[in-house]
């Protein structure tokens, strides 16, 4: 019986290691910014959208963010997966609506929920396939738009982020 499994590694990691899906998150954090991240993000996904435009950065830069996006999903699929190991989950009394950004306070207090439900909803080939698709749309003006729906991944990445920088914020490394 042949088992499937996800492809974790990417073509331009130079050698076959394991990876845990925490020291690729800290590595997708040390080069982009949150903010940034969440405003790029945006960027490609309104240019994919709109009919007659597309995005006036480097298109280089713009396949690199993909390529970091899909590797920090892959890194949330890991999490998700080895949940069970380890408990992000952590009480806390007054949280502040800025805190909060996306999440709700249940996913707030334990950020794996976020990624539970991500990657119940799509798996990671269908994240790739979005980033892919929304990369390609806002690189140039196009007849016809995207056929599936854009908002619940988009969401889903966006609260993934939010999730991934709150864990890493708990286990004591900051990234701004």
């Amino acid at each position: 019986m042949k088992k499937n499994k996800t492809d974790f590694d990417t073509r331009f990691w130079a050698v076959r290691r394991k990876h845990s899906g925490l020291q690729l998150m800290e590595t997708f954090f040390k080069f982009n910014d949150l903010a940034a991240s969440k405003e790029k993000l945006n960027n490609i996904i309104n240019c994919a959208v709109k009919r007659n435009s597309w995005i006036k950065e480097d298109p280089a830069v713009i396949l690199q963010f993909r390529q970091s996006i899909q590797l920090f999903v892959r890194a949330g699929y890991l999490i998700m997966l080895k949940e069970k190991k380890w408990v992000a989950n952590t009480q806390l009394e007054m949280i502040s609506p800025l805190a909060l950004g996306l999440l709700s306070e249940k996913e707030y207090q334990n950020p794996l929920l976020v990624f539970k439900k991500a990657f119940r909803e799509y798996s990671v080939q269908e994240f790739d396939y979005f980033m892919s698709g929304m990369v390609y749309f806002s690189m140039g003006v196009y007849e016809n738009l995207p056929e599936r729906n854009l908002v619940n991944p988009y969401i889903h990445l966006l609260k993934m982020l939010d999730a991934a920088h709150i864990i890493l914020e708990r286990r004591g490394k900051k990234y701004n």
